[in-house]
Order: structure tokens, then sequence, then C-alpha cells
């Protein structure tokens, strides 16, 4: 069975930074590509970023340069770090093995003055 607990959301002011953490269990994390998903009230869910197995990283053109995820197959963790976050990056935010059908319960991030 699947688990996956995101934690590391919040409010956070404009400009300011997040970092996201990921703890997957009942995959064989080291050879899982990961990415992270958000959905803002409305809205589809949309990938923010992902990490393949050998780590390579691909990013959403609104993120790029400003979100970076990497990757600890030692604790099967994946995080997501957020600088110069913006109100329109307020959304829940989940981590998700990209072969699999699993979601956690995400974490809200919320970017308001």
């Amino acid at each position: 069975q699947v688990q996956l607990v995101e934690s590391g959301g919040g409010l956070v002011q404009p400009g300011g930074s997040l970092r996201l953490s990921c703890a997957a269990s009942g995959i064989v994390f080291s050879i899982s590509n990961m990415g992270w998903y958000r959905q803002a009230p409305g809205k589809q869910r949309e990938l923010v970023a992902r990490i393949n197995n050998g780590g390579s990283t691909n990013y959403a053109d609104s993120v790029k340069g400003r979100f970076t995820i990497s990757r600890d197959n030692a604790k099967k963790m994946v995080y997501l770090q957020m600088n110069s976050l913006k109100p329109e990056d307020t959304a829940v935010y989940y981590c998700h093995p990209l072969a699999t059908m699993s979601w956690g319960q995400g974490t809200q991030v919320t970017v308001s003055s």
C-alpha cells in the first residue's frame, strides 16, 4: 500500500520561502520517478516539478528559477524548495509517484500579505 505524507506548507508573505517534504512508503522509492503537483481552487491539478530516479529534473515554466525539487533515496523523501513565492503559487501541493495512482492528503501553501 502506497502512502505519501506531505508537510511543510503554511502561510507566507510574497517573496518568502517554504520547503515542502514528502515521505513515501509502499513503493520502491529509489527507482520511482516523483513529482510535485498543485491544485488551486477552481483549477485543475498541475505538475510543478518532477525528478526521475537518476536525479534529472523538470519544472513548469511558472516556477523555473524559483523552485527546486530534490530527493533523498535513503530516507525515501522528496522535497520542494520554493523561493520568491507569489500569490499565484497558492494551492494545495501534492507529491506523486508518477507510475502510480496514489496521492497523499496534500499540504496547503498560502502566499498572502
